[in-house]
C-alpha cells in the first residue's frame, strides 16, 4: 500500500462520528484490523462471515476502517499511530509486534494473536492476560518442535535441514531447543534469519547453497500467512530451488508447499470474531481468558512432493488429514 493512499483513507475515517461506550439499537460499531493477508484473502472472509453471523455487519451494524491490511510491519508504529487517531470501538491485530505498538499507545481493546503471548511479553497470564489485550495465542513453539519431527519423517534421507526464522522474533532457547530435538534424531540443523521480506530470497538461496535438503518455515506472519505477498514469494522461491518445505498452515501446503501443519487459518479468524463480539458487546479484555487453538491439520501435497523428487513415506500419508494429489 502507497504511503499516500493509507493516509488518505484514515483521515476519511476519522470524519465519521465516534461511537457510544455503551452498546444500543442503531449503533455503528468501528473495527480496525491489522493484518498481512490482503482484504479478500480467505482468512479475511471468514472473519466477516463470523462477524456476520454473530450479528455484526459490514455496512449495516459494522464500519471497518480500510487500512490495516497488507500491513507493512516495518513501518507498525505509523500505522499503530493513524489507527489510535480514528479510536475504534475494538482493533483485531498481531503478531506481538502489532499489539506492542498499539498497547504503547492506547486503552482500545486489542484483539490479538501471535506466537505465545505470554513469552512475548503481550500477556500476563493466558488465564488473566491484564491490560486492554485479549486474543489467541497459537502454541508456536510447541507446533515448530512438531513439524521439524514431520519434515525430518517426510525426507527420511535428510542428514541436514534448514529452520528459517524470523530474526526479529524467534527467541534464541527455541531455536536451541530445535537443534537439540534435531540432532537427537540424527540430523544437523541450520537456522537461517530473516529480518525481512527484502531478505525472503536470499536466505532461501543461501540455506540451498549450504547443502540444506529440506526446510521449517517457523510460525510468523514474515513467511506463513497464506495469501500474503510474503508467502507468495516463499512458495515460488522453494518451488525454484527445489526443496521440501513445512509451514504452520495447511492451507500453504493447499497452495504448493510439500506439508502444512497446525490449525487452519480460516478457523482462527473465526475464533477471533467470535472473541471480537464478546469485546463489541462490552467485556473487556483484561476478563476473556487467551484462547490456544484445539484443532490441527495436516496436509501433504503428493503433487509437489513429485514435483522436487521427493517419495513421502507410505506411514506418513496415512496419518496425513488431507492429501493433494492433483
Amino acid at each position: 500500500m502507497r504511503r499516500r493512499d493509507f493516509i488518505t483513507g484514515i483521515a476519511a475515517f476519522t470524519v465519521m462520528p465516534l461511537a457510544a461506550l455503551a452498546q444500543e439499537p442503531g449503533r455503528i460499531y468501528r473495527l480496525a484490523i491489522v493484518t498481512p493477508s490482503p482484504r479478500q484473502a480467505p482468512a479475511a472472509t471468514a472473519l466477516f462471515d463470523e462477524l456476520r453471523r454473530k450479528g455484526f455487519s459490514e455496512g449495516q451494524n459494522l464500519a471497518v476502517i480500510p487500512d490495516g491490511f497488507e500491513a507493512d510491519y516495518e513501518h507498525i508504529a505509523e500505522l499503530a499511530a493513524a489507527l489510535v487517531k480514528v479510536a475504534p470501538d475494538a482493533i483485531i491485530a498481531g503478531p506481538a509486534v502489532a499489539l506492542r505498538a498499539l498497547q504503547a499507545l492506547t486503552h482500545i481493546p486489542l484483539i490479538g494473536m501471535s506466537e505465545d503471548m505470554v513469552a512475548e511479553g503481550v500477556v500476563t497470564s493466558l488465564a488473566r492476560p491484564s491490560g486492554n489485550i485479549t486474543g489467541i495465542s497459537m502454541l508456536s513453539p510447541e507446533l515448530d518442535t512438531k513439524r521439524q519431527e514431520i519434515l525430518i519423517e517426510a525426507v527420511p534421507g535428510a542428514h541436514k535441514i534448514a529452520a528459517m526464522a524470523d530474526a526479529n522474533a524467534a527467541p534464541e532457547y527455541h531455536l536451541q531447543a530445535l537443534e537439540h530435538a534435531a540432532r537427537s534424531r540424527g540430523v544437523e540443523l541450520s537456522v537461517f534469519r530473516v529480518g525481512g521480506p527484502g531478505e525472503i530470497r536470499s536466505a532461501i538461496d543461501a540455506a540451498k547453497a549450504s547443502g540444506a535438503e529440506a526446510l521449517n518455515f517457523l510460525a510468523t506472519p514474515l513467511f506463513s500467512v497464506p495469501g500474503s505477498q510474503n508467502n507468495r514469494v516463499v512458495l515460488d522461491r522453494v518451488a525454484a530451488v527445489r526443496l521440501p518445505a513445512i509451514f504452520q498452515f495447511p492451507e500453504t501446503a493447499e497452495a504448493g508447499a510439500l506439508a502444512g501443519y497446525g490449525s487452519r487459518i480460516t478457523d482462527l479468524y473465526r475464533q477471533r470474531a467470535r472473541i471480537t463480539v464478546q469485546v463489541l458487546r462490552g467485556a473487556k479484555p483484561a476478563d476473556i481468558p487467551v484462547q490456544q487453538p484445539d484443532k490441527f491439520e495436516l496436509v501433504i501435497n503428493l503433487k509437489a512432493a513429485k514435483a522436487i523428487g521427493v517419495e513421502v513415506p507410505a506411514t506418513l500419508v496415512a496419518r496425513a488429514d488431507k492429501l493433494i494429489d492433483e
